[in-house]
């Protein structure tokens, strides 16, 4: 049986390595990766890299390669390619899963602003502050551009793609990041407001801790909605679990015939 992980996101990586630990006999994994990150953390398992060309792209892959399943692992923000992932599986009949971490929360004490997209969130700007500290990734960067009057710290893992914010510091890391980490890049940077996509997960949540306990605005730009009709679990384990559950239905499990006892 042939699964395909759409991945590139540390659950996608936990599934690969979870299956791969189990050893399950018949079970083949290939992980796509979407190729934006230079240094990719490669999961176990076959890797592809690069698109597949759209919503019919996807499908003759998934026909040319006998896929059995198709787990979507991308980042929560990634709507393009799990809008593709949906279509393709409807053409094909392909079962889908979505694996999704959970989205953040506020706790007492936060002050956030949401927003639904970056353009709405560079118009919340100009009246919260005038240092940010913009964690939305280095694509996307356009939506602020063109407010001059505005310094911007942007982190991300490769550097940002043009045009961008005309008063601007980058960093290139990676997470996970600690939260005496974030304390004090908000203080040498003098940060007045936090702007960050609803990602979700534990490796870059130490930001929102640092800015709640500095009394920061933060601005948290809300995920697109879910392809509609399409499961969802939180946790690799789970998607472990189904994928197990399909291979002991798979017609290649039942090949050797019945068990006789006595």
């Amino acid at each position: 049986m042939h699964v395909l992980i759409l991945g590139g996101t540390t659950e996608a990586r936990r599934l690969a390595e979870r299956l791969a630990a189990e050893a399950l006999p018949g079970l083949r994994v290939t992980n796509s990766l979407a190729g934006r990150v230079s240094a990719p953390r490669t999961p176990p398992g076959e890797v592809r890299v690069g698109g597949f060309g759209g919503a019919g792209g996807l499908a003759a892959w998934l026909h040319e390669h006998t896929v059995d399943l198709l787990i979507d692992a991308t980042h929560p923000f990634a709507g393009t390619i799990s809008s593709n992932a949906a279509q393709a599986a409807a053409i094909t009949h392909v079962p889908l899963l979505a694996l999704r971490r959970p989205g953040w929360v506020p706790v007492e004490g936060d002050v956030w602003h949401g927003a639904g997209s970056l353009a709405e969130a560079a118009g919340l700007l100009p009246s919260l502050g005038r240092r940010f500290f913009l964690t939305t990734g280095r694509t996307g960067l356009a939506a602020f551009a063109g407010l001059d009057d505005l310094w911007f710290l942007v982190r991300s893992v490769d550097p940002p793609e043009a045009p961008c914010p005309s008063r601007m510091e980058v960093l290139l890391e990676r997470g996970p990041f600690t939260l005496d980490g974030e304390r004090e890049l908000l203080r040498r940077h003098r940060i007045d407001v936090l702007v960050t996509k609803d990602s979700g997960g534990a490796a870059t949540a130490p930001k929102l801790t640092a800015a709640r306990e500095a009394g920061l605005p933060v601005v948290v730009v809300r995920r697109p909605a879910m392809p509609e009709g399409v499961p969802v679990v939180t946790e690799p384990a789970r998607a472990a679990r189904w994928v197990r559950e399909a291979l002991a239905r798979h017609p290649s499990a039942r090949r050797c015939g019945p068990h006789v006892s006595g």
